[in-house]
């Protein structure tokens, strides 16, 4: 059963913006370590981070409003590659933990880009 979507767009220039402006600071806050490796060999290193972030956003909404805090850290939610390019969120323990006060047992994910924006689009699924 859907427990809740969300969907969030980023800018790519906005990405590259913030990293040129605050640095390699905002990228080590804002990303975990395996998504930063990752982005450092993506074809386009800005494109790959803005579309992570735009799942960053589109997981909180679509769990946050299932919690009883309505809220939690969004940089809890890591999104890496599988084998064949496609995306997938790790489920580490803090967004277990999150996950099960949403009534949500497994999250998906799909990612799009076209230049300038990057587009992600999440669906919480539980029993």
């Amino acid at each position: 059963m859907t427990r809740g979507i969300g969907v969030d767009m980023a800018d790519v220039r906005e990405l590259k913006r913030l990293c040129e402006d605050v640095g390699e600071a905002f990228v080590r806050r804002t990303f975990t370590e395996a998504e930063r490796r990752e982005a450092a060999a993506a074809p386009d290193f800005h494109e790959y981070l803005a579309g992570r972030f735009a799942v960053k956003e589109a997981v909180f909404k679509a769990l946050a409003q299932l919690t009883p805090e309505k809220t939690f850290d969004f940089r809890l939610v890591e999104t890496l590659k599988n084998e064949d390019g496609s995306p997938r969120i790790t489920i580490t323990p803090h967004l277990a933990a999150i996950m099960e006060k949403a009534g949500a047992d497994r999250l998906l994910v799909s990612i799009t880009t076209q230049e300038p924006f990057a587009m992600a689009f999440v669906l919480a699924e539980g029993e």
